[in-house]
């Protein structure tokens, strides 16, 4: 299939699909005109990335762990034993990174709560609420 049958298929973009062959995620076959060619696993393959994009990881740690993944229809099965080391890494890595947006927020709770009250009317009215 070309590359627009994919998109169509996953509702993925052609940009990113493209994207995703550079990023050495798919391995398109070149036909002789220069287009390229896509399996029916390439349908499956781009749906774990997406998956796996969603989840917080980037496609260099996707490039790196999509081999070892083995889908079952409901959910993504680590099948070598070393990618469980680097998903607990990844999950540390957002776990702190929620952390550090959760403390962001609280501190601009801390100055939006500070605002004197006539401020804060100010602000609510140009705000609409």
């Amino acid at each position: 299939m070309r590359i627009g049958e994919l998109s169509r298929r996953t509702d993925v973009g052609v940009h990113l699909l493209r994207y995703y062959e550079e990023q050495g995620l798919l391995h398109p076959q070149r036909r002789p005109s220069g287009y390229r060619e896509y399996v029916e696993e390439d349908v499956a393959v781009v749906r774990r990335i997406r998956s796996l994009l969603a989840a917080g990881l980037n496609t260099s740690t996707i490039t790196t762990v999509l081999p070892c993944l083995r889908d079952t229809g409901d959910r993504l099965v680590p099948t070598c034993s070393n990618l469980l080391a680097d998903l607990h890494r990844e999950r540390d890595r957002i776990t702190q990174a929620i952390s550090d947006l959760q403390a962001s927020r609280d501190a601009l709770n801390d100055v939006i709560a500070a605002a004197p009250a006539d401020v804060t009317r100010r602000a609510l009215v140009s705000l609409d609420v």
